[in-house]
């Protein structure tokens, strides 16, 4: 073998090694991978229910009802569509109706949003930059503020 033929073998050699190891960070990663979604963006397209999103949104004023063992259920809307969401657990000291959150979970079949994380606002300013893109591209977004959900009928919020 010559000495370019060695210096090739050696390069494919790396490229192998490297693209294997690529591959084996990008499985694993894949599963910690949550993809942003609005609940029109869920009403029009469902995701998978063994796919990890995360739904944005705003807490649907009238919809937050709190069960024994610390099960919570609430509606998040875009002021388009509405999701129902269940979580167990210890909600954020921020969290109420009206306020902008995230939740990340699983989407079950008949269109239920089982979370298990729930990430509110951290001051009285801010809302998450997906769901503040997402209402500015709806057109709902004012600067500083959104237009409040009791002023709008949200289709889908008796389903």
């Amino acid at each position: 073998m010559t000495r370019k033929r060695k210096r090739l073998a050696t390069i494919f050699g790396m490229l192998a090694v490297l693209a294997t190891a690529a591959g084996l960070v990008l499985t694993a990663l894949s599963d910690s991978v949550a993809f942003f979604h609005s609940p029109t963006d869920i009403r029009n397209r469902m995701p998978d229910s063994s796919q990890r999103i995360r739904l944005g949104g705003i807490v649907e004023t009238g919809s937050v009802e709190r069960q024994a063992g610390g099960a919570v259920s609430f509606r998040v809307t875009d002021t388009v569509e509405s999701v129902p969401v269940a979580y167990v657990g210890l909600l954020p000291d921020l969290f109420r109706e009206g306020q902008g959150i995230v939740a990340e979970g699983h989407l079950e079949g008949d269109g239920h949003f089982v979370a298990d994380t729930v990430l509110a606002k951290h001051d009285e300013t801010y809302m998450p930059k997906e769901v503040v893109d997402d209402l500015k591209a709806r057109g709902i977004w004012k600067e500083g503020s959104v237009v409040p959900v009791a002023d709008r009928v949200v289709p889908g919020a008796g389903s």
